[in-house]
């Protein structure tokens, strides 16, 4: 069994569960597990928690080379709870490979992701053969917002030449990939009240404020088209994606057959060929959420409502949630009351024709024999918002496919994606040394 795959196996074992209160014990462990294989390696590392969150492993691996680059490499230990039992096939946190998986909770999301990422630069430096400094953020709240990490980022001092984030999938079971850039986010949660009580709609219809046909018209005014366009001043701002991204895409599977095989329908017969711009450079404004009434003869006094919008690179989250308040009051009518709660988180984009994805995208090519795709993310990773503002050039990829079920029971992980992570972030440590040479 190769050394990674019994390495993984063992940390597989330690539940980190982070969500719904989280394992504080195990989490500890699991950060403890990553410190104990820095230092063994010759390398310094603690686990270190912020305000009582949940503990990140800090540490650090120096190369022997006088002016290598510094490298950070950010991954997370933390995992979602197991949900069921009785729907694994097997114990979550006792790995079992079946089938060229391993099946575990946090086999694809992380721990398996960014193993490579420790195990390889733990190797390289045993053998005094690191290239670069490898930083390494392995933090335990990823999967509850993430907030030690951020600010961890925000504070740092020293920075980093490059980051290499392991978080990401493939483009595809056979395409390798680089994320360039992902969504931000603007959360509205809204209630609407219109009276103290619901009211029978025999006696009062009509003569009454109806909070359902309320906040029906506020959120008419703030959804997309019929082809699902967004109104220009949820759009504005928005940076369009390089000629060398759209070249890239062009080599993906055709968005109308991703649709189809999600079982989706797309929402106008233009959207499948716009797949990769839509979901991954445009904005998006989506209704998620509508609570109102029973199904008897009321009036409803209280209607709520969720939505969200995905902000693509260039935008600010701060400038779309003013804006996204202002439609959504007013379009609010008389005898309404509307209360509003946004949430924001930005959105990050990084130059893919920088060094540090250049360098990186050539080391991929060579691990795998396949060229990366240069993509876009449509979801929002508050820790890549957080690299992109502090300008430091990210190399964002994984080897994660959708077949690995993350969060979901029976989560598993290739051993032949573990195989390709270990094998392209050797060469991409070694490529990211010719860094130096730039500064």
């Amino acid at each position: 069994m190769p050394a990674i795959l019994e390495e993984l196996i063992d940390w597989l074992r330690i539940p980190s569960v982070s969500t719904g209160g989280g394992d504080a014990a195990a989490l500890k462990r699991s950060a403890e597990w990553v410190c104990e294989r820095i230092e063994a390696a010759g390398g310094t590392a603690e686990a270190v928690s912020l305000d009582g969150g949940h503990p990140m492993a800090i540490g650090e691996l120096r190369s022997a080379r006088p002016g290598a680059p510094t490298v950070l490499a950010y991954g997370h230990h933390d995992v979602q709870d197991v949900g069921d039992p009785d729907a694994w096939d097997s114990p979550p946190f006792e790995p079992e490979e079946r089938g060229g998986r391993l099946y575990a909770r946090g086999a694809a999301d992380d721990k398996g992701n960014f193993l490579p990422a420790l195990h390889v630069a733990c190797e390289l430096a045993r053998a005094g053969e690191l290239p670069v400094n490898v930083r390494f953020l392995v933090e335990g709240e990823e999967e509850v917002a993430s907030e030690s990490a951020m600010r961890w980022i925000r504070e740092d001092e020293r920075g980093a030449d490059a980051a290499l984030v392991y978080d990401l999938m493939m483009a595809d079971e056979e395409t390798p990939a680089i994320t360039v850039a992902t969504r931000g986010l603007v959360v509205a949660d809204i209630e609407v009240r219109t009276g103290a009580r619901d009211l029978h709609s025999g006696v009062y219809g009509g003569a009454v404020p109806n909070a359902a046909h309320a906040l029906m018209r506020m959120l008419a005014e703030v959804a997309p088209d019929a082809a699902g366009r967004v109104r220009p001043e949820l759009s504005a701002g928005v940076e369009p994606p390089s000629e060398q991204e759209r070249e890239s895409w062009r080599a993906l599977q055709p968005g109308g057959e991703v649709l189809a095989e999600a079982g989706a329908r797309p929402v106008v017969p233009e959207a499948g060929v716009e797949f990769y711009e839509r979901t991954g450079a445009s904005t998006a404004v989506d209704v998620n959420m509508i609570a109102v009434g029973e199904p008897r003869t009321i009036v409803p006094a209280v209607a709520t409502g969720h939505v969200t919008v995905r902000l693509a690179a260039g935008q600010s989250a701060a400038a779309i949630g003013a804006e996204l308040e202002r439609l959504l009051r007013a379009a609010a009518p008389e005898g309404a009351d509307v209360s509003l709660e946004i949430s924001l988180a930005e959105p990050a984009v990084f130059d893919p024709a920088s060094p540090a994805v250049r360098l990186s995208a050539d080391a991929i090519e060579r691990a795998c024999g396949t060229r990366p795709a240069l993509i876009r993310s449509g979801g929002t990773i508050p820790v890549l918002a957080e690299l992109s503002a502090r300008g430091i050039d990210t190399v964002a990829t994984g080897f994660a496919t959708g077949g690995d079920a993350f969060h979901a029971p029976n989560e598993s992980y290739r051993v032949e994606s573990l195989r390709l992570g270990e094998a392209s972030t050797r060469e991409i440590y070694l490529a990211l040394g010719a860094l130096s040479l730039n500064r």
